[in-house]
């Protein structure tokens, strides 16, 4: 007030905001208590409640905001900024502005930016503006707005008035990520509402990185979205999302590049609240664990998932050099040194020399003795130059059917797929969300699993297992 008596123009700052919304507070008692009826002439005379029915809560009425108050991390702060010749005679050359401040910055917001130069109010003549500005740090934020004006004694004067509100956060994200022994990273982002009211997540995107490509799990393989039309979140509520992240083709073969390339990409997420307030929220980058490689890496490149019991399992295999030294390498498949052992077959190759970075590609055959899942294990590697072995074990596996299987006619049980699904990537499934996530891989799995009460699958997240791949150090 001293401000406005002292000056010739008067601010007014607004923030311009959707309306929130408030119940009526019902207080009643009886005529005999000491308040008597003096509750019910308040009732009547609230604007919040119904004539003829005050005692009643019928709904909700719309609030317009009382004050600054706060705001979220990622909402587009608006104002409006007014300022007002309150005298009777002309005010010249008056320049307003508004800068944003926080812990770390200070912004200059543009403001009456259709306006050339200082201005003339003649008396109670308004000159306003709507400011905006996405906010995107955590924390108090001062609205800074400075008006200059000329007296009609040809002094220049200025005033300035500020304007505090706190920034905070409208989402808890929280990430994970699974290396498989493909080279693909599963991501998993959860995503909790940390609001007071309920949100909707309009988009969540994983923007990949140039290294990397990304592909979306969070659909069925009909198409249709794990999640409803709208993904709504109640305040303390979740949900997760899952993305399958891919090698480009160039760094996919360059163990170098690959065990460089940790960056994959930043998550962009767009909701809205209750009344449609507009946020959006972009993580920073996000990184993969460093892949620590051997000097010899195995994969496995091709190989079927199931075979029938008599026939031949035929299978390929890649062998690169990690190292920074060349080898001469000779491969060894030995299936004596394993009691109980699930398969017969025995294989010696000479590979012949091989530069570091490079790969060579083998063929093997192995014949199973029984049914279920077996596990390829006992392969040999040896380095003619250093003398040195390099053994793997459990590098690749198939499961082993009658010979009067039919694919066709297999149908998963749906009623185990939570515990599949828990030994895949090792996904929580306490949260229903990642139930609703499990669908996504029920075309994946299906293909190669027979009897779920007997089969196990390894601790892979695979789409089949012809691309495991076995690190030696």
């Amino acid at each position: 007030m001293t401000e406005q008596t002292e000056h010739l123009l008067a601010l007014k700052v607004m923030r311009l905001t959707r309306p929130t919304l408030v119940s009526s507070q019902i207080v009643t008692a009886e005529a005999k208590d000491l308040p008597q009826n003096t509750f019910d002439k308040i009732l009547r005379g609230t604007a919040t409640t119904v004539q003829g029915a005050e005692t009643l809560t019928a709904g909700q009425m719309m609030l317009l905001p009382q004050s600054f108050g706060n705001i979220y991390l990622g909402e587009t702060f608006s104002s409006y900024v007014c300022v007002h010749n309150c005298r009777a005679h002309p005010v010249s050359s008056v320049t307003v502005k508004a800068d944003l401040q926080s812990n770390n910055t200070r912004i200059s917001l543009p403001i009456h930016v259709d306006k050339e130069g200082p201005q003339t109010l003649n008396p109670d003549e308004t000159m306003d503006d709507v400011i905006h500005h996405e906010v995107k740090e955590i924390g108090t934020h001062i609205l800074v707005c400075e008006v200059s004006y000329m007296t009609p004694a040809g002094l220049e004067t200025s005033f300035r008035k500020f304007f505090k509100f706190q920034v905070v956060k409208p989402l808890d994200v929280k990430t994970k990520f699974y290396n498989a022994e493909t080279d693909e990273v599963y991501l998993e982002a959860q995503i909790q509402n940390i609001t007071v009211g309920p949100i909707c997540l309009e988009k969540v995107e994983l923007e990949s990185s140039e290294q990397y490509t990304v592909v979306p799990l969070n659909n069925l393989p009909t198409g249709e979205s794990v999640f409803s039309q709208r993904t709504m979140l109640q305040p303390q509520n979740s949900c997760q999302f899952l993305y399958c992240i891919k090698p480009i083709a160039e760094i996919l073969n360059d163990p170098k590049a690959l065990k460089a390339a940790n960056n994959i990409g930043k998550l962009d997420i767009v909701w809205r609240s209750n009344l449609g307030e507009r946020g959006r929220l972009q993580t920073s980058q996000l990184q993969r664990s460093p892949i620590e490689y051997g000097d010899l890496r195995l994969a496995v490149t091709e190989a079927n998932s199931t075979v029938k019991i008599g026939d031949a399992f035929d299978f390929r295999c890649r062998v690169t050099n990690t190292s920074e030294r060349s080898m001469d390498l000779v491969m060894h498949l030995n299936t004596k040194t394993k009691i109980g052992c699930g398969y017969t077959g025995q294989t010696e190759i000479s590979l012949g020399p091989l530069e570091p970075g490079k790969f060579k590609d083998f063929g093997l055959t192995v014949c199973p003795v029984r049914l279920g899942l077996i596990t390829i294990s006992n392969l040999q590697l040896t380095d003619v130059f250093m003398k040195r072995k390099y053994e793997f074990d459990d590098f690749v596996q198939v499961f082993v059917v009658d010979e009067d299987y039919n694919e066709e006619e297999f149908q998963l049980d749906k009623s185990h797929l939570n515990a599949i699904m828990g030994e895949i990537i090792g996904i929580s499934v306490e949260c229903q969300t990642t139930v609703l996530l499990a669908n996504v891989f029920l075309e994946v799995v299906q293909p190669h699993i027979v009897d779920v009460e007997t089969s196990k699958l390894g601790p892979r997240p695979v789409t089949s297992v012809s691309s495991l791949v076995v690190h030696y150090n």
